[in-house]
């Protein structure tokens, strides 16, 4: 098993691609709705029926069979496509997703580092076993970085998330002229409330328990015979140092070592990446792997392996 050179890089630039791909859709036609002109937008063009204009002012010269092909290529066929796609991602990839584009998980990570370098924790409420050790730094630095995203990441998030459903120019010219119209207002407000709320209180038990994709993405992913997954490398696990570190760096609070599968990792590779780090090269114990329903070799549920003759400590 082998990891990707800069695993950790990757992912963040992935985040951050996506993150200013959602942002854009709406800007350049690629996704949105128009509620004023009660038009839908895709890739660009006015998305219809199909029915072409004879069909409006002459209905009664097109047969039911043309009118239903066209209402189910047209309308059931791409809502359907739209979505499977969470539940096709999890089946090939399982939580690739959550780990590495969500926009929102992003954010909760983005929350969590300021945690620990204000309060040293990733919980704003409790201390956990496995909280990484960081290096606390400037308590002014980080409070006054924290506040300014705070201040202005919701807001700026709003006024592209409310794109989706304005038209761009006209939220440009409600900007620029500060003559901001009831929807776009309440854009502004909601998404903040949203985005603070959760990023402050909430966190990765969204991901956990509520998220609709996440889930999607977990059922299938969990049941899948193919689908991609973080092993253990369990014929080396003498090489393992027990030093913990693959499960402080998971913000999902999942266990790698265990020979159990967690249902809540999102493949992230911060394990693998953490791995790495300890044992050097391209040592570590942990990789991508596609298929199985099981670890890698067996093991008991409680964390001892015969190999090593220790046990896993479980938190």
């Amino acid at each position: 098993m082998r990891a990707f050179p800069s695993l950790h890089v990757l992912r963040r630039a992935s985040q951050v691609a996506f993150a200013a791909f959602i942002f854009a859709m709406p800007v350049f036609d690629i996704l949105r709705y128009d509620v004023a002109a009660k038009e839908l937008y895709l890739f660009g063009r006015v998305w219809t029926l199909g029915l072409g204009e004879g069909f409006y002012t002459n209905p009664s010269a097109y047969g039911a069979s043309y009118v239903a092909l066209h209402f189910f290529l047209n309308a059931v066929l791409p809502w359907v496509t739209a979505l499977a796609v969470f539940p096709l991602l999890g089946f090939l990839f399982g939580r690739l997703f959550c780990g590495w584009l969500c926009p929102e998980g992003a954010l909760f990570e983005l929350a969590e580092f300021f945690n620990l370098k204000l309060v040293g924790r990733r919980s704003l409420y409790r201390n956990r076993e496995n909280d990484p050790e960081v290096a606390r730094g400037s308590r002014w630095f980080y409070t006054a970085s924290a506040l300014l995203l705070l201040v202005t990441l919701p807001p700026l998030t709003g006024v592209f998330l409310t794109g989706y459903f304005m038209a761009p120019a006209s939220i440009w010219q409600q900007i620029t002229t500060m003559n901001l119209s009831f929807g776009l207002k309440a854009g502004i407000i909601g998404v903040s409330l949203y985005m603070v709320i959760t990023s402050v209180f909430v966190r990765h038990l969204f991901c956990r328990y509520v998220c609709a994709p996440g889930l999607m993405q977990m059922l299938f992913g969990w049941v899948s015979p193919v689908s991609l997954r973080i092993r253990f490398d369990r014929e080396n696990f003498q090489k393992c140092t027990d030093c913990r570190s693959c499960e402080k760096a998971c913000f999902m609070n999942v266990k790698p070592r265990l020979p159990r599968r967690d249902i809540n990792c999102v493949n992230c590779g911060e394990c693998i990446t953490a791995c790495r780090k300890e044992l050097g090269g391209e040592d570590g114990l942990f990789g991508y792997a596609f298929g199985g329903g099981r670890p890698q070799a067996s093991g008991p549920d409680n964390g001892h392996d015969p190999a090593k003759g220790e046990n896993i400590r479980v938190l």
